[in-house]
């Protein structure tokens, strides 16, 4: 069952836009979204979360529409997004009780028992909390009425290495019983080597790939060498440069279908999904070339 589906979403603005995007995410599944700052992902989730209103398109969340039936979505999803407005004069157990009233499945226990496992003290007030802070108080708050969606817009970033451990530690706890899904917007690619089952690419708007990790790890491989061998790689289908007066490296795509003979004396290593977004996203890379450069 398609716990997330974004059909021909399009977002207007003067300088930016959305263009029909599309992908789904499966019940029990990770969906990485990433690209480069301005990419639109933010955009693209508070579009999901109808924070903003699209110009076209539609967003189902478990089988409903996000407009249509916008209380009811909101019910099933839990969200860290990178700016959201709880109650800053109050501490952090009145938020959990005035605000969760609103969730159908809220459990201020299985609240308080988050924070206290995040080192959050109930008593404090939510302005009072450094950034870091205030993402575990999100997902404290995000797991206590039982979402069947989460969405995560940057939620690593500000946390120091051991929560973000934890944090990825308890997504996969999360995940196990096959039944709630995840989008995970992150730069912070490692995380999503961890975690992610698909891959979203999002680049000025546009969806570059979205596919299985496994699919993606299959298509690209790094192809590097001297210099004197870069006519070894004119035929293939490369889709990112460097190269210097000595040496290149590039970026294949179909890389499953080449021969051992067409690599013979290069090197050539599965990439990491940050290397695919500096190959990809990056036009300055040695002046920007690309294909058949």
């Amino acid at each position: 069952m398609k716990m997330l589906e974004v059909n021909n979403l399009c977002k207007k603005y003067k300088k930016f836009a959305l263009k029909d995007i599309n992908f789904s995410i499966e019940e029990g599944y990770v969906m990485g979204l990433i690209g480069k700052n301005g990419a639109g992902k933010t955009t693209l989730i508070k579009t999901i979360m109808n924070q903003i209103l699209k110009t076209s398109g539609e967003v189902i969340v478990n089988g409903w529409d996000n407009v249509t039936y916008e209380k009811k979505v909101k019910d099933m999803i839990g969200f860290v997004l990178v700016d959201f407005p709880y109650l800053s004069g109050t501490t952090l157990l009145n938020n959990g009780l005035l605000l969760g009233s609103y969730y159908s499945e809220w459990n201020q226990e299985v609240f308080i028992e988050y924070l206290q496992r995040f080192k959050l003290n109930p008593e404090k007030n939510y302005a009072e909390l450094s950034k870091g802070m205030k993402t575990k108080f999100q997902l404290a708050f995000a797991l206590a009425h039982n979402p069947k969606l989460l969405v995560l817009d940057e939620p690593t970033a500000g946390l120091d290495p051991i929560f973000r451990r934890e944090f990825i530690d308890i997504l996969c706890d999360l995940i196990r019983d096959e039944k709630k899904s995840i989008l995970f917007s992150t730069h912070i690619t490692s995380d999503l080597d961890k975690i992610a089952d698909y891959i979203t690419f999002i680049d000025k708007g546009e969806i570059i790939f979205s596919d299985s990790k496994e699919n993606i790890q299959d298509k690209y491989h790094i192809v590097k060498g001297p210099i004197s061998s870069f006519h070894q790689i004119s035929n293939m289908n490369y889709v990112g440069l460097k190269k210097n007066e000595t040496y290149f490296e590039a970026l294949i795509l179909d890389a499953n279908t080449l021969k051992e003979d067409d690599i013979l004396g290069l090197n050539m290593i599965i990439p990491k999904l940050e290397d695919i977004m500096l190959f990809m996203c990056n036009d300055n890379i040695n002046g920007g070339v690309s294909n058949n450069a």
